[in-house]
């Protein structure tokens, strides 16, 4: 185990052990033991991952004397979804297992539906991880569609991860490409956070900032040791992904350490099911990649302007009145997205004259929030090109998103969140429909990557 997470689970609440390392599986039986005691044990698990790890994991832990219950095991295809069907499925089976602890095999989808059916029960459980595919291993919260909303249910993180090297890098490349479109959101996410910071919106809570953003240029550094397995490169993706984790659990606000603009893109296609019908099916991380190159694109040019000098009259003159605004909202979206969307967006809107307190504020803290934001942010051809090297999605044309429809998801994932970003600030400050605009015509940065058939 790294001396980094060795010192951030010294402060985690619910995670007492990562092990992590090359060969560990065998350790499973051992952690389990030392955390649970005698308790029964029950491996959950698809057919894919029970494959990688199925047989190591439940031989580890008979040799340590766990007594096992039959296996809850979800087919290999079609693909199992995090939605809260998935949740009542586990519970309702773990619910008469009295005291029987889980031990969960997987990555993003499985961890999180035994992490949330677990905590319904009053019941802690354990994951082996078996690929570098996300940010969630040792997050507080799980990511749930419900009612077709996608959003983070509040749970306990695992009480121990098993993180075995040689089995997150067997997995398929597009597992280690998502984990890294998942990690390099954190660039931008951290610039939402500075901007929320200055304002006074929501605090930096610098410890858990540093658990985030201090291993996340290493975990990143290295997209072609990525694309060929190179040990070294992926242990610092797994460290860096299972720091972002501990990092949401140390935070327990929200997921905001780890989760800003660009995954509200990501957020919005998933409820649109954007993806779903491939097989396997579009996974979380490509889309948060994207996502992050399209913030990206945006940054650059926002930070040009001199909001010092903001028109704050003009700003408060286009600001909707609050039935303006959910109108707005209604007439972006339909089905089970409208309502909940709606919530959000008004939970964060602030009257005419709440507008004009802020946007002086803004005038105010221009300086030092471009410093800061400018020394935070790096450019989205960087990105693009890293993505590009892991073999991630790297324009939106590869993952079936017309232009139209990604110019539209600018504007729309603003609403899905009630977390402040750069999306509300522009929106706030009267350019968001502009700068967004200027990304598609002349030399702007997807007018220069157009889009094939």
């Amino acid at each position: 185990m790294s001396e980094l997470i060795e010192k951030a689970l010294a402060d985690s609440d619910d995670t007492d052990v990562v092990v992590m390392g090359h060969g560990v599986l065998d350790q499973t039986g051992e952690v389990f033991k030392k955390l649970f005691g005698d308790a029964k044990g029950i491996v959950i698990a698809d057919g894919n991952t029970w494959e990688v790890a199925g047989d190591a994991v439940v031989a580890s832990l008979e040799a340590a004397g766990v007594e096992l219950v039959d296996p809850m095991l979800f087919p290999a295809h079609p693909t199992v979804y995090a939605d809260y069907d998935n949740v009542e499925k586990i519970r309702d089976h773990l619910a008469p297992l009295d005291g029987v602890i889980a031990c969960s095999i997987g990555s993003g989808t499985l961890n999180d539906l035994t992490k949330r059916a677990s905590d319904e029960l009053g019941r802690r459980y354990m994951n082996v991880c078996t690929a570098a595919s996300m940010d969630g291993y040792a997050a507080f919260g799980s990511s749930i569609t419900e009612n077709g909303f996608k959003h983070t249910m509040s749970c306990r993180a695992p009480q121990a991860l098993i993180a075995d090297l040689p089995t997150m890098a067997a997995a398929p490349q597009r597992c280690t490409a998502t984990g890294l479109g998942d990690l390099i959101e954190k660039v931008p996410a951290g610039a939402d956070w500075i901007i929320a910071d200055e304002l006074g919106i929501e605090a930096i809570d610098q410890e858990v900032w540093d658990l985030v953003q201090g291993p996340l240029p290493k975990a990143i550094s290295d997209p072609e040791g990525l694309a060929t397995g190179k040990p070294e490169a992926l242990e610092g993706l797994v460290e860096g992904l299972v720091m972002s984790g501990l990092s949401m659990q140390k935070y327990r606000i929200s997921s905001r350490p780890a989760s800003g603009a660009g995954h509200q893109f990501s957020h919005t296609w998933e409820m649109e099911k954007l993806g779903m019908d491939r097989e396997p099916p579009l996974t979380h991380g490509m889309k948060v990649g994207m996502g992050t190159i399209a913030v990206l694109a945006l940054w650059e040019k926002i930070l040009e302007i001199d909001f010092s000098r903001l028109d704050i009259d003009a700003a408060v003159a286009k600001w909707p009145s609050a039935e303006e605004m959910e109108a707005k909202v209604r007439r972006n979206f339909t089905g089970d997205m409208l309502e909940p969307a709606v919530k959000q967006t008004m939970d964060k809107y602030i009257t005419a004259e709440q507008l004009r307190e802020r946007l002086e504020l803004v005038r105010q803290k221009w300086p030092s929030i471009q410093k800061r934001c400018a020394e935070q942010v790096m450019p989205a051809a960087q990105v693009e090109e890293i993505l590009k090297q892991v073999g991630g999605v790297y324009h939106p044309s590869q993952i079936g998103v017309t232009e139209q429809r990604f110019h539209e998801t600018y504007i729309r994932c603003q609403m899905i969140r009630s977390r402040y970003t750069l999306l509300d600030f522009l929106l706030e400050t009267g350019v968001l429909q502009d700068e967004v605009d200027k990304l598609f015509v002349g030399d702007g940065f997807w007018a220069k990557r157009p889009w094939t058939d």
